[in-house]
């Protein structure tokens, strides 16, 4: 059935690759955003396509469309970003949820939260399960994200038992390929422009804190698989890959597949920097039928070759 769709966020990373998935399923979709992270590049090609709509706006205002679905992804995902206008980021994750939740409650459309694996903090569970309720330093530097996104499951489920909104909450963990910005601070990102530019890769900590690395192509199959599950299914649901690496390890790939002969220089680790994450998507895989297909190396491969043609 064909939907209109709203994508908040929708010119960001993992947003504009929502957007094509939905457009290739046949819908209709509403890109909104306030381009503080988003990039206009990365839905150029979409624009032709009479089934794409792009308005420029800001969540932390209402707005008034038309929708059957929301999925909501408005917010920086970086720290070098969302630590640059923290008091914003946190606005972006609050106000921004109470407004979409605003908008689907009027329209009785479904809508889904993009919330993110830093709600665990740095978590004394390994790996996590969403029953995990997490560790965070609700006055650190990454509080704005970290605490903005745990509101934002807050008001979801306070919507979910106040007003009976069919709500949908995915926690997704750390997220690479194609259509990365280059100076967004992730390390994937970090490592490979710096090895493509023959810079030191720059390497925190001892390099022996792990993370799990899942293709954004893998991330938006669950994505939408968790939009069209069963009503009364809320989440939270874990999306990410569960195989664990360090970050020596993934800086040593990056460097093979690169053939850069970039040397790793190691600076000390950043406040509250997570030592471990991964997830448990045992959630997942029962009942959405989803599990990431792409290994490291291969997604490594697409998006070396997409920075390659960008940098």
């Amino acid at each position: 059935m064909r939907k209109k769709i709203l994508v908040t966020g929708g010119a960001g990373f993992i947003g504009s690759h929502l957007c094509e998935k939905l457009l290739e399923l046949g819908h209709d979709v509403l890109c909104v955003d306030n381009y503080f992270t988003g990039n206009k590049d990365n839905i150029r090609h979409l624009m032709g396509n009479t089934s794409f709509e792009l308005m420029r706006h800001d969540v932390t205002f209402p707005l008034y469309v038309e929708a059957d679905e929301i999925y909501n992804f408005a917010c920086p995902a970086s720290p070098v970003y969302y630590q640059k206008d923290p008091v914003q980021t946190t606005k972006t994750s609050v106000h921004g949820a109470i407004n979409m939740l605003g908008l689907a409650k009027r329209l009785n459309a479904k809508i889904l939260q993009a919330s993110t694996s830093e709600v665990y903090g740095d978590p004394e569970v390994h790996p996590q399960t969403e029953a995990y309720w997490g560790k965070v330093n609700p006055i650190g530097i990454r509080s704005c994200y970290d605490e903005g996104k745990r509101c934002a499951e807050t008001l979801f489920f306070d919507y979910y038992r106040q007003h009976q909104l069919d709500v949908k909450v995915i926690r997704i963990f750390n997220t690479y390929g194609p259509k990365m910005q280059p100076d967004d601070g992730r390390v994937v990102s970090n490592f490979i422009v710096q090895a493509l530019t023959n810079k030191e890769l720059t390497m925190y900590g001892d390099g022996q804190q792990t993370r799990s690395f899942c293709f954004v192509s893998d991330l938006v199959e669950g994505i939408v698989r968790m939009m069209d599950s069963p009503k009364g299914f809320t989440g939270p649901v874990n999306l990410g890959n569960p195989t664990e690496f360090t970050m020596l390890e993934l800086a040593e790939m990056v460097l093979k597949l690169t053939g850069s002969k970039s040397k790793i220089v190691f600076k000390p680790l950043p406040a509250d920097d997570p030592r471990q994450r991964k997830p448990d998507i045992s959630l997942a895989k029962q009942n959405l039928s989803w599990q990431p297909g792409v290994n490291l190396e291969d997604g490594l491969k697409q998006t070396i070759s997409y920075f390659r043609s960008t940098i």
